[in-house]
């Protein structure tokens, strides 16, 4: 009966903010908000990733976008009912817009809504062949000179980016591509995507052998296409790639291997992007309306430059470029990094009886992953987490229902929490020398990504081997090289055959200013981070990641990348933006994001 009463009252909420909206009542619906809110949004209100943050703001979108956006039918979504909890009522929600359908999440306090999200689901008229809609496949009855599958196919590998062109191309054939090219064929969208490498999944085969996902199955999968029941929970890296490869010829994408774009070109007049491209030895020129880099969030690497480097008589490598510990056997290695790679490549080096040191130049967050997975993200990503209902799907809206502004609040206790169960193994890292954080604020792993990208490993066993000395740890900063190895600012030498640098990489835009020049990388700005004002992730605030799944300040350039889970759950998003603006659907954007950061 309680369920009951508070679902009543809840939908009671929903019809009156709807007829505040439908009525144009700015003033009546800023009332229906507490003083300290959030309306998160991922498209539908303001065709952006965009979260605004208290009444003024609330009221100033609404001034600029609730006349084009025209919501309505704000119902609690199907076969959900509301929860009640320390005071705060939780609700899942669906409604409209004139051009599309939403879902979303709001949280209620005293009787005010405290956080919302609202998400477009798809673009009316223009749903997915999915469901009651998918394609039927076979085509009964007889004709003559009829394609088959195969031959429709074959025509438009052939026929695209030659006699007809595509509206969007893809640079970068990663899982952030991938997924994105997945949502854009489902939408009927014309994209390439264009891919370096020999194979679909060889951005994940080619790095060091030992790499696997430290992120359980359930956050990783892909969209339309789980992994099976029986993956492992944290799966190698030749495993992904072979269902990367696998998942982009069953989802049928226009992906060239072997193909590596050389400059790219706007021209505002016609809106259209001028790509060339070295397709296997032949330069084509493709010219899409819409460009997105997608070469990954960690895939600019950053390599220092040490006095010295030219001396060194042994090998260096970036860690992205480190092909395994295989030939290193009885060697001298030094890793230059603290973080997730290092610890990796450290660990795989030691199993292969390499004489292997990290240098450790900054502190480092640690997080052992059973640990991670139990406290961390075992209510919203775990095979208990789906039993009780919570799909991927709504786990993904769970998380993005949080305001970044706000999520560190929530990240604290959970990492203390951590922080008690494993002090037996914080306090042996620490007897070790390990130079231990937990974040700027305490928040913990989740945070320092989405801050920096950098900062932390997720301990599958590195850990344990620093503790009891069989990987050597030196803390301190390089200071030079010689033919020999390393010396760090306290006098110290360290002999290498090999010195890896897990050094991490540069922003995205850096790709940018590879294709396009450095006026174009500064004019769309820094990407990744929240202006949270902590360490690398200067202010101002943002309260987004900066220029990621949403317009920049390049006309008609987007930004894709983040782990599996971010390429699944905002390829979504802005796959939606560029289909509307394939189909001339008006996508008056509100808040596009300025630049205050360069690189």
């Amino acid at each position: 009966m309680l369920n009951t009463t508070v679902a009543g009252w809840t939908q009671a909420f929903l019809d009156g903010f709807g007829a505040a909206l439908t009525q144009n009542d700015i003033a009546k619906a800023r009332d229906m908000f507490l003083d300290d809110c959030y309306w998160r949004d991922l498209v539908t209100f303001t065709w952006n990733v965009k979260t605004v943050e208290g009444k003024d703001q609330v009221e100033d979108m609404l001034k600029h976008q609730l006349a084009t956006t025209k919501p309505s039918n704000w119902q609690l979504a199907e076969g959900e009912i509301p929860t009640e909890d320390d005071g705060v009522t939780t609700a899942w929600i669906q409604f409209e817009t004139e051009m599309a359908r939403g879902h979303g999440l709001m949280r209620l306090k005293d009787g005010k809504i405290w956080t919302l999200l609202t998400t477009m689901v798809e673009l009316k008229g223009h749903e997915e062949p999915a469901g009651f809609m998918r394609p039927l496949g076979a085509r009964h009855g007889a004709g003559k000179n009829r394609e088959t599958w195969k031959e429709e196919r074959e025509r438009e590998a052939a026929e695209l980016g030659y006699k007809t062109q595509p509206y969007c191309v893809i640079i970068g054939g990663g899982q952030g591509g991938i997924a994105l090219g997945a949502r854009l064929r489902q939408l009927g969208v014309p994209t390439i995507i264009v891919e370096r490498n020999d194979r679909p999944g060889d951005s994940w085969r080619k790095r060091y052998k030992s790499l696997c996902l430290h992120d359980p199955v359930w956050y990783d999968h892909l969209p339309y296409m789980k992994f099976p029941e029986n993956w492992p929970v944290f799966a190698p890296k030749d495993k992904i790639g072979d269902w990367l490869e696998m998942y982009t010829k069953v989802m049928e994408l226009n992906y060239w291997c072997r193909t590596t774009a050389k400059s790219a070109s706007f021209d505002e007049k016609t809106g259209e992007w001028t790509v060339v491209v070295d397709r296997d030895g032949e330069e084509v020129v493709l010219r899409p309306k819409q460009l997105v880099m997608a070469t990954g969030m960690s895939g600019k690497k950053r390599m220092p430059a040490f006095p010295g480097m030219d001396r060194f008589k042994g090998a260096q490598q970036h860690s992205s470029e480190h092909e395994g510990p295989d030939r290193w056997t009885g060697k001298k290695v030094v890793v230059i990094g603290s973080n997730n790679s290092a610890h990796d490549i450290c660990a795989a080096l030691w199993e292969h009886d390499a004489d292997v040191t990290m240098v450790q130049r900054s502190s480092t967050h640690i997080v052992r992953s059973d640990t991670l997975m139990e406290i961390g993200l075992g209510a919203l990503y775990s095979e208990e987490a789906v039993r009780n209902g919570v799909t991927t799907e709504k786990a993904d809206l769970i998380f993005a229902s949080l305001p970044y502004r706000i999520l560190h609040e929530f990240q604290i206790p959970a990492y203390a929490q951590m922080k008690e169960r494993d002090a037996a193994f914080y306090e042996g890292l620490k007897k070790a020398g390990f130079w231990l954080d937990w974040g700027d604020d305490k928040s913990g792993l989740f945070m320092k990504y989405l801050r920096r990208g950098s900062g932390y490993y997720i301990d599958v066993g590195a850990s344990q081997l620093i503790i009891d000395g069989e990987i050597k740890l030196k803390r301190g900063q390089v200071v030079s090289l010689d033919e020999t190895g390393v010396t760090l600012d306290d006098g110290s030498h360290l002999g290498a055959d090999l010195i890896v640098y897990a050094t991490g990489y540069n922003s995205m835009n850096g790709w940018v200013a590879d294709l396009m020049g450095q006026e174009t990388a500064d004019t769309l700005g820094k990407c990744w981070g929240l202006g949270s004002d902590t360490t690398k992730d200067p202010g101002p605030w943002e309260g987004e990641q900066r220029n990621m799944w949403k317009p920049t300040q390049v006309p008609n350039l987007w930004m894709h990348g983040g782990n599996l889970h971010q390429s699944r759950h905002y390829s979504q998003f802005l796959s939606l933006q560029i289909k509307a603006r394939m189909e001339g659907i008006p996508t008056p954007v509100y808040g596009l994001q300025e630049v205050h950061h360069l690189s």
